[in-house]
């Protein structure tokens, strides 16, 4: 699918899901033309493929975590299998259907529409190893499900996270889903608490959400709190469970405690249950707030990722792209001087042996060969020194790589690259996205906001 077709789909769901956004989306447009002129990203990538573009929540932990028990009650319905050993090896993403069955369609369903999160995932699973991306139906399903707690939001169950069964595709996915949810609910078995027995799901979830730029997005919930109700030792067990995390780095957060009223062990001590009821119901709430809550984040989300992008663009890829140029430039000119030099040296040396410059035929092919020699240096060196640099840039900055590797081919005029006019172009194009973001943001506050208490007619008079 081109970017061209993508926004044209995208424009058709916003128009239905949220108009505001409608502007939104042809600002992207816009950035991503400057992105593609710079090669930053290539015809056929888009920003818009690194967000998803309905509201998102993943879900994800260990097998025996409880999550297909959290989703089954949170829907109405029974939609995952659970147990308390590994029932699916795939991640599902579950969204509302019209059939009055659950429908359960393959992963292409997924990684051919540009409206989920999994849009061209077969791209990303491939990098991991090559054949694998054309599998995508072992790593993914859809299942639809008529059930008003998921309209106009997407779940995403996790495949449980034995240690045993870790794939690279699948971590690589787990990455992906975690930077394009709006929230991500991580789920811990209260029976296992201990560091030992914690450690490789630390590794794998905790590990890589610890320093997200988004964590407040991030809750981590202790599930099946109920079973240390004999003991009556709630705060050890959450006290245990929360060291176990601040050994990865995690000292604050979002951290919850809850259990299943249909799948809840007896409880035979009323101050006991009462106690662990109350704490589940207090959690509970605030996740489903939280839940509830993510059309609006969605909205907020896209239009501050735009601005993101932008800013990435204008602060942190665009100087590396410059300095990169800049220093291309200077070396290729260094190799054509020298080369230069040698060459009018040359000619010098001919004509102080007698040579006549205006007379000799000689002379004149010399020169010719000379100029020659020193085109076929300079769109040489011009290769060479460009391969010098996108291999210093491609590991930690592939899309500032791409971007060296587009404006230093051998045809590429010198004078253009890196010139104070190119940047400045660039510059205002940033600035300007930078603003209709803003802007979007403002008109996303006005259906919320109103500072001085009137109603948003009143103020807009």
């Amino acid at each position: 699918m081109t970017p061209q077709e993508r926004y044209k789909k995208l424009k058709q769901h916003l128009k239905e899901e949220n108009p505001i956004l409608l502007d939104v989306i042809s600002v992207y447009e816009r950035l991503d033309k400057t992105a593609h002129s710079l090669g930053f990203l290539t015809p056929e990538e888009s920003y818009t493929e690194n967000i998803s573009w309905w509201p998102l929540i993943s879900i994800l932990g260990t097998f025996s975590a409880g999550k297909s028990t959290f989703i089954n009650e949170y829907l109405g319905e029974k939609v995952q299998q659970s147990g308390n050993q590994a029932v699916d090896d795939k991640f599902t993403v579950i969204c509302y259907g019209n059939n009055e069955k659950v429908t359960t369609l393959p992963g292409l369903a997924l990684d051919a529409d540009p409206r989920f999160p999994f849009y061209n995932i077969s791209h990303e699973v491939e990098k991991v190893e090559e054949g694998e991306g054309s599998r995508v139906n072992l790593y993914l399903q859809l299942k639809t499900v008529k059930a008003e707690a998921v309209k106009g939001k997407i779940l995403i169950d996790s495949p449980g996270f034995d240690a045993d069964s870790q794939r690279n595709s699948i971590l690589r996915i787990t990455s992906h889903i975690i930077n394009m949810s709006d929230l991500v609910l991580i789920f811990f078995d209260a029976r296992h608490p201990e560091p030992g027995a914690m450690r490789d799901t630390l590794e794998h979830l905790v590990g890589q959400t610890v320093d997200h730029r988004d964590r407040d997005k991030i809750l981590y919930i202790l599930n099946q709190i109920d079973t240390t109700a004999k003991e009556d030792n709630l705060e050890d067990v959450i006290g245990s469970w929360q060291r176990a995390l601040s050994q990865k780095g995690l000292v604050s957060g979002n951290f919850y405690s809850l259990y299943s009223e249909d799948a809840m062990n007896p409880i035979e001590d009323p101050a006991i249950k009462e106690r662990l009821r109350s704490k589940r119901d207090n959690d509970m709430a605030t996740i489903m707030e939280r839940m509830e809550g993510v059309k609006v984040e969605r909205a907020y989300r896209i239009s501050k990722a735009l601005e993101d992008f932008a800013k990435e663009m204008k602060n942190t890829k665009l100087p590396k792209l410059h300095t990169a140029l800049s220093r291309w430039k200077k070396r290729v000119f260094l190799v054509d001087t020298i080369v230069l030099v040698s060459l009018l040296v040359g000619l010098g040396v001919l004509v102080a042996s007698g040579m006549t410059p205006l007379d000799s035929t000689l002379f004149a092919g010399v020169s010719f060969v000379a100029l020659l020699l020193f085109l076929f240096v300079h769109f040489n060196i011009k290769s060479v020194m460009s391969r010098r640099e996108v291999k210093k840039l491609e590991e930690n900055d592939p899309a500032v790589a791409q971007a060296v590797a587009k404006n230093t081919k051998w045809f590429s005029f010198m004078l253009s690259a890196s010139s104070k006019g190119w940047r400045k172009r660039t510059l205002d194009k940033l600035d300007n996205v930078i603003k209709h973001s803003q802007d979007s943001i403002r008109k996303l506050n006005d259906q919320f906001v109103s500072p001085s208490g009137e109603s948003m007619t009143e103020e807009k008079e």
